[in-house]
């Protein structure tokens, strides 16, 4: 299992649909870490493909 990048409780607070709380999956953090791990290791890929060894947002 990876390690969890993503706080259940702040996604939570965030999910909102014109001013309406929704309910929350309880694997919903699970799958945005799994993107966010994604989105990492591409951004470093990037940057390595850049000359760089430092990741920057402009690697997302």
């Amino acid at each position: 299992m990876a390690k969890t990048l993503i706080v259940a409780s702040r996604v939570k607070e965030l999910a909102q649909h014109e001013n309406k709380q929704l309910n929350v999956a309880s694997n919903l953090s699970q799958e945005l870490t799994k993107k966010v791990e994604h989105m990492i290791t591409d951004a470093c890929k990037r940057a390595v493909m850049n000359g760089r060894t430092t990741v920057m947002p402009k690697d997302l």
